[in-house]
């Protein structure tokens, strides 16, 4: 009995330590962490920061959101190319090389003497910040356990969420005391910081392989979504009279732009050679949570620039009281999805993400009836809810879509799944800031009145809304991936090896 039991108290001792990550996994999941949050946080930083911009550079509504819809639209982008380069270079040099571009366009940004500068500081910044939410989840993916996986991706939502979630806030109390440049001035110390510890502590854990970037795909790629993403920000400027193309050309070009890249890459799979791999999306508990996000970061991106613009315009709260007023949001999205990504592993995904779509939808639909005796109290609780509501989605949603993937695909699943999320983001800003600019019914590029901004803000409400209700409907085909993926951690790989070494 004695010489049995041994074996077995072992094992349970050697079950719990595969359940830890080792200390340099931790690490460079911790920096990859933190530098996603930084660069993440970014994203949104010119939200609250838009009201002073449009003064200060003579610009319109229309003309400063690209300063947001340009840099997502950059990210959706590049970020398919983000397969390719994990494949292709080290983890070292992916983080040392998209750090450094980031730090880059951080500085031009800040001395950028109108908006033009700004806008191509704003682009390079997207450009180094492509890379960063992809790895995130692939290396997740690649070297987390599967017992411990929903508990670190819940993290890892913690950071894609949160952060955008908290960039307005930050941007509000930074606009309360300095000028807008601060908002990059004080990126630039975070960025520095991070390269110097990539480059004395991070480590290479991945194996480059031998793999060529296909021109054509690339272009393809930022003909279809830039082309698509450009005419639906149009949308606004041709409701007031002043687009200088018809929306539906762009719309038109970037659609078959898309196909074109899609069937590039279903031609180029059968030699491993595409930019993104087209099976993923044969995996139906893949696509399916993939389809939802995008519908909920349209709203959550999108709302996150008309937010501000309603509370400054007709609420009338300084740059300090918006900051003040959105920090909570942040604040609730962070512990909800930590708190959603522990459920997950208990009762799946569904449970979640039904009743997390239906307050988004519902706190939208109550925000569509704004007007000039809305309470900030009001605003507050039901802006709160909206956040609650997208926390119980985020973790769920990427959890499930990924660990739907066998491991070879999941450098393609995690580039399209933040792909998607990018995209998502810049078509949300374009469609609910064309839908704020038609709500307000004015040919004026200034500052709208208040009975303006209330019309403006119904508008853009309403658009929400009608997204929303189709993201819950989608939600209920979510089910939890009916076959388990093959391990996917390194730890799991040297697991599965042991007994047959032992034998």
């Amino acid at each position: 009995m004695t010489h049995h039991d041994v074996p077995t108290r072992s094992r349970g001792r050697t079950d719990r330590s595969h359940q830890r990550l080792a200390p340099g996994d931790a690490l460079v999941i911790g920096l990859l962490m933190v530098s996603t949050f930084t660069v993440l946080l970014n994203e949104m930083l010119l939200g609250v920061a838009l009201p002073t911009l449009l003064v200060e550079l003579d610009i319109s509504a229309t003309t400063g959101q690209w300063l947001t819809t340009a840099y997502l639209l950059t990210l959706a982008v590049l970020i398919p190319a983000t397969g390719f380069v994990m494949r292709k270079f080290h983890l070292r040099t992916i983080f040392m090389t998209s750090m450094s571009l980031f730090v880059v366009g951080t500085a031009l940004a800040a001395a950028a003497p109108g908006f033009e500068v700004l806008l191509a500081g704003r682009l390079v910044q997207a450009a180094g910040t492509a890379v960063f939410l992809p790895l995130l989840m692939a290396t997740v993916m690649r070297i987390v356990p599967t017992a411990r996986r929903g508990s670190v991706m819940a993290f890892v939502v913690v950071v894609t969420a949160a952060a955008p979630a908290l960039g307005p806030a930050v941007s509000g109390l930074i606009m309360s005391q300095l000028s807008w440049r601060w908002l990059f001035l004080l990126m630039l110390p975070i960025g520095i910081l991070a390269l110097a510890l990539g480059a004395l502590r991070l480590r290479n854990i991945t194996t480059p392989e031998a793999v060529r970037l296909d021109l054509l795909s690339l272009a393809l790629s930022a003909i279809g979504f830039g082309a698509l993403v450009y005419g639906l920000a149009s949308i606004g400027e041709s409701a007031s009279g002043h687009a200088t193309v018809s929306p539906s050309l762009p719309i038109a070009v970037g659609l078959v732009g898309v196909a074109a890249f899609a069937l590039r890459q279903v031609a180029l799979q059968r030699n491993d050679a595409a930019l993104l791999d087209m099976r993923i999306f044969a995996v139906r508990s893949f696509t399916v949570p993939l389809i939802v996000m995008l519908a909920l970061t349209m709203t959550a991106f999108g709302i996150a620039v008309i937010f501000p613009l309603l509370l400054n315009n007709v609420v009338g709260l300084s740059s300090l009281q918006i900051g003040l007023f959105l920090v909570p949001g942040g604040v609730t999205i962070a512990v909800v999805s930590a708190i959603g990504g522990r459920l997950y592993d208990r009762i799946g995904p569904r449970p979640l993400v039904v009743p997390g779509a239906a307050l988004v939808a519902g706190s939208l639909w109550l925000l569509s009836g704004v007007d000039e005796t809305t309470g900030v109290w009001t605003l507050l609780t039901l802006y709160i809810l909206m956040f609650v509501g997208q926390a119980l989605m985020w973790s769920p949603l990427t959890t499930t879509a990924l660990s739907s993937l066998p491991r070879h695909l999941h450098p393609h699943g995690s580039a399209a799944f933040a792909a998607i999320q990018q995209l998502g983001g810049a078509a949300g800003a374009a469609v609910l800031v064309s839908a704020y600019t038609f709500g307000a019914d004015t040919e004026s590029t200034g500052t709208l009145t208040v009975s303006e901004s209330v019309s403006a803000a119904r508008g853009a409400f309403t658009a929400a809304v009608a997204i929303a209700c189709v993201s819950l409907l989608i939600t209920l085909l979510v089910r939890r991936p009916s076959i388990p993926s093959p391990p996917t951690s390194e730890i799991e790989t040297r697991e599965a090896a042991v007994p047959a070494e032992q034998g």
